[in-house]
């Protein structure tokens, strides 16, 4: 079966999920560069974007143009979702893709609209959305989702799928409960374990799509 012209622009687009890894890999190592005593083992990646960080200005461009990258390859995805996984018994795996497209808006959104007034939380109204209502959203549909794609993956037989899956809820576990349990001064460490995971992802989703897509003719 031959690909469509649409397909065809779909194919070559999810090459964006892997530029939403490299936007946000420079955006760390970058902002940091630009926030003189920055400690990344310490601090949240949040930091980097909070209002009163020197670094706000090139590392909050940086997440910009990710969250553009991230957020055109999950709508890809999930635009072709009923293409690339269309059997009966992937039904569950899709609702899974769906959720984890929508936890990556709310995220891209979410997050801009309401960034960290300080360096860390500081109690304000903006800082309360950011961590208690955009964060736990985002948090509860990564699990959720990651879930579903896990289950879904196994019973339909996308097994890479539900195994890259598994890893990504696995670290995103060490992640939360790792930043509660270390001390003070290695909190960015088991952070990032939770927000790498998800951006990596992004990455895995869009490359299986795009083999799949390969496997149909130009």
């Amino acid at each position: 079966m031959e690909r469509s012209k649409n397909q065809n622009i779909r194919y070559w687009l999810l090459i964006c999920g892997i530029l939403n890894v490299v936007f946000y890999l420079l955006h760390d190592v970058i902002g940091a560069r630009f926030y003189p005593g920055y400690n990344w083992m310490a601090q949240a990646v949040s930091d980097l974007t909070a209002t009163d960080a020197p670094s706000r200005l090139i590392a909050s461009e940086l997440t910009k143009i990710h969250g553009i990258f991230s957020c055109v390859a999950c709508t890809l995805i999930c635009i072709s979702a009923k293409e690339l996984w269309k059997e009966t018994s992937e039904k569950i795996l899709r609702s899974g893709i769906y959720l984890f497209v929508t936890m990556h808006w709310i995220s891209a959104i979410g997050y801009s609209l309401f960034p960290l007034t300080g360096s860390g939380y500081d109690g304000s109204f903006q800082s309360f959305v950011h961590v208690y209502v955009i964060t736990v959203l985002v948090v509860l549909l990564s699990i959720v989702s990651l879930v579903l794609i896990a289950v879904g993956g196994f019973k339909s037989g996308n097994k890479v799928l539900a195994w890259c899956a598994v890893a990504a809820f696995l670290l995103m576990f060490v992640g939360a409960a790792g930043s509660g349990l270390v001390p003070r001064e290695y909190f960015g460490i088991p952070e990032r374990f939770s927000t790498y995971s998800a951006v990596c992802f992004t990455a895995v989703i869009a490359v299986i799509a795009f083999l799949k897509f390969g496997k149909i003719e130009a």
